[in-house]
């Protein structure tokens, strides 16, 4: 270990820089981002930029997409894409250097990804930033990755827009985005003292919709020259309703009120951080506006909201299902729908957006066709006010020169008209913030198991209540952490944290995902204490199936198999050889350890919830057919992640299983009852197999099933019989041990 560490220790000090851009401009030739370039320059500023020369000429900049804007996906992880940008504002080339893309790496081949990527070459972000979302590049969306081609493509021209705003590329090409003078601002202005009917919020535009027939959609897909998706309609009838959908700013006072109702528009205020917008959609037809991203990821992937050159997703954390609008003479809709801005990102209710609709129709097989609809949005005047600019001052004051003290200290004078920049708040820490609620639930869950452990012999003294407990436990672990909060832990995580740790480790990437985070805080803490069963017999979800499944098939007298000692223990060395085998893959090709790690059934039964290609399924449901015969199958022989932490397990500082000097000889209760055979027939514990299920320790206390208990019971009532009655002699203890490990008593 102390090796490992003196190789891990250098280059974690050298990881620390940040950008990766130094990293990436050496994995490519400088003409591959760059057309006509021969050689970068060295990269500057923060974020940094690159320029890149033809001989002694700027041809342009190089850049990273993440050092710029947020281009987080599924994974909670940035999407890092190098970009070149020509000194006329031009995307002149684009590569996807690192990505950790759950839904990428399986099924979906890079050709698709790079074909999307190169189709956003040539777009000029100087005019894109002037005209508006509507001029980005129209580009074919890939089937099945939804969300993550969207975060590519819109932090590609988002972070080129920006390195053109730092590089001042405005000013070179004619743009206008130079200083103008001061206008008349427009800002919100409803006391939200009255509401109003459906008729009058359609009428005067407060809501706004957009209505298509299923022959609206089937023409723009002709227009589109796409026939096989116009050939395959949701309905055989043109003048079927498509979708009509409705869209409010609810968070303006009056128009919320009227949607919500008091009650619903009071506790959305509570909600709602200054300055935060919410947005209420509601549609009916055949169309559904949520798409299958939210019940794959929590990702609603069919709409955006754009406004300027940024565009905003919702996910299922700031979204509130309803039951109806709430306004006087409003319709039925089946959906209705609240959504909250996510924190990091602005909407600005005065100035006009746009809600975009994604509309996908399958072609052929698993091969979807898309296009979009706009439906834009414009606060009516009545919300609004005008607010003149202060007028300018007759002369600049002079700045007062810095105190003799001050200058011997290195302090400048402050510059006229320059304002201090507020630092910007790290994605993680907005992150954080939006799971309070999350991240409450979840640590009084490992206090309470906490708790559990430190308590447990007053605990499984009552067989009945721990019973309860357990199933209790199991079962919030199965639908809270791991349907709910998908906080399943994987061997990836623990693939990728070693490979940060040589590569470029940035503490950053594992705190964007906060629920993972603490509970891999909590394992590696509890691994001191009571070695991987913290984790893989209370916190596990898939484990936490594995079990509930067995108990209902002994419920419904499913026959156990019992494998023997001998044949259990090689077979549990499989786990140890796979993780070994991905973890030695993780140093040459992580992606590809990454593939190979849907050994692991984690990801279809828990993170997709089953909503996923067969093949993959029926592997889940094998596993989970075989639990019934077998408990926790998986656990004892397949898991890597079970193998990974039960290496560690020798380090552990204390030993909390009690056991007696008869355990093992000759009593064997305990070992055929373990649920993972982790008790050898001498009577010790494994602890590299053991999930700390705690089942030996009721037995332990166990007067009835304990030989030990027994004979303490036996003689507590020779003794309450009295001395007039004729005593009844206790059977001899090796008669009790026998007896009982055969389960006669």
């Amino acid at each position: 270990m102390l090796l490992l560490l003196s190789l891990l220790v250098p280059q974690m000090a050298l990881a620390q820089n940040g950008s990766r851009l130094s990293e990436f401009l050496a994995a490519v030739q400088p003409a591959d981002i760059v057309p006509g370039a021969d050689r970068f320059g060295p990269p500057a500023g923060t974020p940094p930029t690159a320029p890149v020369f033809a001989g002694d000429r700027l041809l342009g900049h190089a850049f990273v997409n993440a050092d710029w804007v947020n281009a987080t996906g599924y994974s909670g992880r940035p999407i890092e894409v190098l970009v070149g940008l020509s000194v006329d504002g031009r995307i002149t080339g684009a590569r996807l250097m690192d990505h950790h893309e759950p839904i990428v790496l399986i099924g979906i081949p890079p050709e698709r990804i790079t074909e999307y990527i190169q189709a956003h070459v040539g777009a000029n972000v100087l005019e894109i930033a002037q005209a508006g979302p509507r001029s980005r590049p129209q580009v074919d969306i890939v089937s099945g990755a939804t969300v993550t081609v969207m975060v590519i493509g819109d932090s590609i021209i988002r972070s080129g827009i920006a390195v053109a705003r730092a590089q001042d590329l405005f000013a070179a090409g004619g743009g206008t985005e130079a200083a103008a003078a001061p206008e008349a601002e427009r800002v919100l202005d409803d006391p939200g003292t009255e509401t109003r009917s459906w008729e009058e919020l359609v009428g005067d535009g407060s809501v706004r919709r957009l209505f298509l027939t299923v022959g609206d959609v089937n023409q723009a897909f002709e227009r589109a020259g796409n026939p096989q998706a116009a050939a395959r309609p949701e309905s055989r009838v043109p003048e079927d309703t498509f979708i009509d959908l409705y869209v409010g700013l609810a968070s303006v006072p009056t128009i919320g009120r009227s949607l919500l109702g008091d009650v619903a528009y009071e506790r959305l205020q509570s909600r709602l951080e200054p300055g935060q917008q919410a947005i209420l959609i509601a549609a009916n037809g055949a169309y559904s506006f949520k798409g299958s991203g939210y019940v794959r990821g929590g990702i609603f992937d069919r709409f955006e909201v754009l406004q300027g050159d940024a565009s905003i997703r919702f996910r299922d954390r700031t979204h509130t299902r309803l039951a109806d609008v709430m306004a006087e003479g409003a319709p039925g809709f089946r959906d209705v729908d609240l959504f909250i801005v996510p924190e990091g990102a602005t909407l600005d209710p005065v100035a006009p957006w746009q809600l975009q609709l994604l509309v996908q129709r399958a072609t052929s097989g698993r091969d979807k066709a898309f296009l979009t609809f706009d439906l834009g949005y414009e606060l009516p005047a009545t919300y609004t006010k005008v607010v003149e600019p202060p007028a300018a001052p007759l002369a600049q004051p002079v700045p007062a020169a810095p105190a003799p003290e001050a200058v011997s200290q290195g302090v400048s004078a402050p510059v006229p008209g320059e304002a201090l920049a507020p630092e910007e708040t790290p994605l993680w820490v907005t992150i954080w913030q939006s799971k309070v609620v999350d991240i409450a639930i979840l640590t009084v869950a490992i206090l309470i198991l906490t708790a559990i452990f430190f308590f447990q012999d007053w605990l499984v003294k009552r067989p009945v209540l721990y019973d309860r407990i357990r199933i209790g436990f199991l079962l919030f672990t199965l639908v809270w952490i791991g349907w709910i909060a998908q906080a399943q832990l994987s061997v990836v995580n623990v693939l990728t944290f070693f490979n940060s740790l040589r590569t470029d480790f940035r503490w950053e990437y594992f705190l964007m995902a906060p629920l993972i985070f603490i509970l891999w805080a909590a394992t590696a803490a509890s691994l001191l204490f009571w070695n991987r069963g913290a984790f893989c017999g209370w916190l596990c979800p898939f484990g936490a199936l594995q079990e509930l499944v067995n108990r209902v098939g002994r419920v419904l007298r499913v026959p156990q198999l019992k494998i023997p000692f001998g044949v259990h223990q090689r077979m549990t060395v499989i786990k140890y050889i796979i993780f070994l085998g991905l973890f030695g893959l993780s140093f040459s090709a992580l992606a590809a350890a990454e593939q190979a790690a849907e050994v692991e059934p984690f990801k279809t039964a828990i993170v997709l919830r089953f909503m996923r290609e067969w093949q993959f399924v029926a592997y889940a449901v094998l596993l989970l057919v075989a639990s019934l015969f077998v408990e926790r199958f998986f656990c004892r022989y397949l898991c890597p992640l079970g193998a990974a932490l039960a290496i560690p397990a020798r380090l552990r500082m204390f030993d909390w299983l009690r056991r007696y000097r008869e355990c093992g000889n000759p009593c064997q209760r305990c070992a055929n009852e373990c649920p993972v055979q982790a008790i050898h027939p001498e009577g010790h514990i494994n602890p590299n197999e053991c999930i700390q299920c705690l089942h030996c320790q009721m037995l332990y206390h166990h007067d009835r099933k304990c030989p030990v208990m027994i004979q303490k019971r036996l003689k507590r009532e020779k003794r309450a019989i009295g001395a007039s009655e004729k005593p009844v002699l206790p059977p001899r203890p090796a008669t009790v041990v026998r007896a009982v490990s055969k389960g006669a008593i």
